[in-house]
């Protein structure tokens, strides 16, 4: 029995039909998102059902339970299944009915396990886990650093501390080169803000237009810092960020992209 299970699971007739429930399931919970109709819901309940057997066949397919969680697309199908056999009536709390809401809308991440392809890539992110960890530590030392000398360089100041004169300066500057967007605060007005700041820089949103708005308040004598270390400071971070420690990420997940692939082609070297 365990031969044929084993030889239907990985036939390509069942693979493609998994495919396809996997897409209407995908589907369908975008459409329960803004609509609560009972037929959709039945429609839930039946492929939550063929999961089900389809998760049990695995483990069929296999020798023990050691050999069933090794594969870690097993783990993560029976997460999904299991919370979605979780029923929200049996909680009273509002924000834990929301969170179990919530799980169920992770039925999607079956989409992961479409192709062959989309496992690799995934695999890939998996095993980078490590490498862009110690990434995101350097990400995180040169954003705090480079915020400290913004804060330090550009902090505008607090209009109530202005004489007469100063506070005329710092509202035409307002008028003439407003923060952008209008509505947030000065860019460089707290470290908090200014990690933010620079991170926004990172994704080359309204960078040039934070220098062009920060030469023009020293022209008004509200940041004492020059035009060109405005310049070289946003210069220099965005070619940091965006060239360097990005492309570390990238070089860090090709590389595992790499290994990944010649795993599961079993290819060997020469």
């Amino acid at each position: 029995m365990r031969n044929h299970i084993k030889s239907l699971i990985s036939s390509r007739v069942f693979e493609l039909s998994i495919t396809l429930i996997i897409l209407l399931n995908a589907a369908l919970v975008g459409i329960e998102l803004s609509t609560d109709n009972i037929v959709i819901k039945f429609i839930q309940l039946f492929i939550l059902g063929l999961f089900t057997l389809e998760l049990i066949a695995r483990r069929i397919a296999v020798d023990n339970w050691k050999e069933f969680f090794e594969d870690g697309w097993n783990i993560l199908d029976l997460c999904i299944i299991l919370i979605c056999y979780i029923p929200a009536t049996i909680f009273v709390n509002a924000t834990a009915v929301m969170a179990v809401r919530v799980l169920r809308v992770f039925r999607a991440l079956r989409l992961l396990r479409l192709t062959k392809e989309v496992k690799v890539m995934t695999t890939a992110l998996l095993i980078s886990i490590k490498a862009l960890f110690y990434n995101a530590i350097m990400f995180v030392i040169f954003i705090y650093l480079f915020a400290l000398v913004g804060v330090s360089l550009f902090k505008l100041p607090n209009p109530s501390s202005l004489n007469d004169e100063q506070l005329i300066q710092y509202q035409e500057l307002m008028q003439e080169a407003p923060n952008a967007p209008t509505n947030s605060s000065d860019p460089y007005g707290s470290l908090d803000e200014a990690m933010f700041t620079l991170f926004r820089t990172l994704t080359g949103d309204d960078w040039t237009d934070l220098r062009y708005n920060l030469i023009t308040a020293h022209e008004r004598g509200i940041v004492q810092a020059s035009p060109a270390v405005i310049t070289m400071f946003h210069v220099l971070w965005f070619v940091w960020s965006s060239f360097l420690l990005l492309n570390l990420l990238v070089a860090a997940i090709v590389n595992n992209y790499q290994l990944a692939m010649d795993k599961t082609t079993h290819t060997k070297p020469n």
